[in-house]
């Protein structure tokens, strides 16, 4: 648990309950020290009344010389419970009467020891001067006494009356000194001292909580909501916001956390998109890479083996030429025996067969140049069709075609890309032995700039572990002397290099027991790939 004087609250609490508590305690001293004057001053004009009052009703006693009677009327008065003392002096400083008797007789100025028997030493050492005059002293056991001293002035009626022993020329006839308790005022004065001081206590408590409740609600709330924001925007989680609706400045602290927050979220989701996109694009050049990197082993493989295979053709076609020359003599020889006419009739059909192969390997090493021309491609798969539906109707395969309207003309070689659509064709056949349908569908895509062709067939398929080695030379799936499938492994490796030399693209989907499907993807014409002169027609040029 955190201490007070460590949190916000705490620390602000005690310092303004510092200043409230020095500023109480002074507005209270002064108030006190002041009320208590108001209190002395009332006490000193209370007893300077009482001594008018007595100078007053003693005076015409005091004209008729009665002394009895105005020491009397005096001393009545100094039993009041709140009267301490009252003297009565001449002109000279001797004490005419006091209510302590001990006292008359003597000059104000010659204490002697029967003052001690009523007053302490401090006091019986004091005596008051003639002059009129107030002063406050303390007795024996410390309380305060008022002592006010009032002259008693010569006047004509009192020069005049015949009991007078003042000339006229006297101004001063003596004094009278009353002394009071301010038992009372103190009492009064500690009475007020103790409700200024319970108030000052009140109204510190109150400000004080106050001020706890105040701060905690306006400044340790806000501060505290405010933490815990910038924790979760730490540990950056950015769904929530602070929900302040104060227009202070620590509203305005939390707007501008809030929009912080907003600027975070939004960067997040930004560098979120961009590692994703960035992964995502990578991924695609990786994939890109690799199959350049295929693509390129696979040129430089077919380069390599065209090289040999062209030096091997050669080779072998002469001693080919010379067995087919020699099979063909014997055969046709009517004066040989039949079986042999026979035998030289297989040897020359398998020197046939040999040649066609050699003639395959050599077309499959010059990796001609294509003598591109300006045709339809729906018209080039046309003329493939008819040179294949006899085949395709005997295996019962129904043949199904669906070309886009309006396709455009593009550059081919007509020839090489007719070789190509009959290699496929044919695979296609072959991989339906009893009969199926096969779908040629061939559409124009603007966005990558190729006009697509996809053969589709419900055969056998390709077992997956085969599908990358399927463009590789030699390479075949047909090698099945018991079902009558042969194959050499070149028909779709010539026919990779062919569509790779027009610019485009070839791919294949299969699954076992389902089918396959080939793309063949080539560019659409360009106007800068057109040769110079005008083509009609249904022409699509980019730009």
């Amino acid at each position: 648990m955190r201490l007070p004087y460590k949190s916000l609250a705490g620390k602000f609490t005690i310092c303004t309950s510092l200043v409230l508590l020095v500023t109480i305690a002074f507005f209270a001293y002064i108030n006190i020290e002041a009320l208590r004057g108001v209190f002395l001053d009332e006490a000193k004009d209370d007893v300077e009344t009482l001594s008018e009052i007595i100078l007053h009703t003693t005076h015409l006693q005091m004209l008729e010389d009665n002394r009895d009677i105005v020491y009397k009327m005096m001393d009545d008065v100094g039993k009041h419970k709140k009267i301490g003392l009252i003297r009565l002096l001449d002109d000279k400083g001797t004490i005419r009467y006091s209510t302590h008797a001990n006292e008359i007789g003597r000059f104000v100025d010659q204490p002697t020891d029967d003052c001690l028997s009523c007053h302490c030493e401090a006091i019986a050492e004091t005596f008051p001067p003639m002059e009129s005059r107030r002063r406050v002293i303390k007795d024996c056991s410390g309380a305060e006494i008022l002592s006010v001293t009032k002259q008693i002035n010569n006047q004509p009626v009192c020069s005049t009356a015949a009991c007078h022993v003042h000339p006229p020329d006297v101004q001063v006839l003596g004094a009278l000194e009353v002394q009071a308790s301010l038992h009372n005022v103190g009492i009064q004065a500690d009475t007020y001292r103790k409700n200024v001081l319970a108030f000052a206590a009140s109204l510190l408590l109150i400000i004080i909580g106050c001020l706890v409740w105040l701060t905690h609600d306006l400044v340790v709330q806000p501060v505290h909501s405010l933490l815990l924001h910038s924790r979760k925007v730490a540990k950056m989680e950015l769904d929530d916001h602070v929900v302040l609706n104060s227009a202070d400045e620590i509203g305005a602290l939390a707007r501008e956390f809030n929009e912080m927050t907003d600027r975070l979220r939004q960067a997040q989701g930004e560098y979120r998109q961009l590692t994703e996109t960035l992964e995502a694009k990578v991924e695609e050049r990786t994939a890109e890479i690799a199959q350049m990197n295929s693509q390129l082993v696979r040129s430089e493989k077919l380069a390599s083996l065209g090289k040999l295979v062209a030096g091997i053709a050669h080779e072998i076609n002469n001693p080919l030429a010379g067995i087919l020359m020699f099979a063909t003599l014997f055969a046709e020889d009517r004066s040989l025996p039949p079986e042999l006419r026979e035998d030289a009739q297989i040897i020359m059909r398998e020197t046939q067969r040999c040649a066609e192969i050699v003639k395959r390997l050599l077309e499959f090493s010059r990796n001609s140049i294509p003598r591109k021309k300006l045709k339809s491609l729906p018209v080039i798969m046309n003329n493939t069709m008819a040179l294949l539906e006899h085949q395709a109707a005997l295996n019962e395969i129904e043949i199904l075609r669906s070309y886009d309207p309006d396709l455009p003309d593009i550059l081919v070689d007509p020839n090489q890309i007719e070789q190509v659509f009959v290699n496929m064709v044919v695979n296609a056949c072959q991989a339906m032995p009893n009969g199926g349908r096969l779908s040629v569908a061939m559409h124009a895509d603007y966005d990558q700039h190729f006009l697509v062709t996809i053969i589709e067939d419900n055969g056998h398929g390709i077992a997956k572990e085969n599908l990358p080695k399927i463009f590789d030379p030699f390479f075949t799936t047909k090698d099945q002397p018991d079902a009558g499938m042969t194959g050499t492994g070149l028909g779709l490796s010539v026919s990779y290099g062919i569509i790779q030399n027009h610019g485009g693209r070839i791919g294949v989907v299969s699954e076992v027991g389902s089918g396959t499907t080939f793309t063949v993807e080539l560019p659409l014409v360009t106007s800068a790939a057109l040769p110079a002169k005008d083509y009609p027609g249904n022409l699509y040029a980019l730009g």
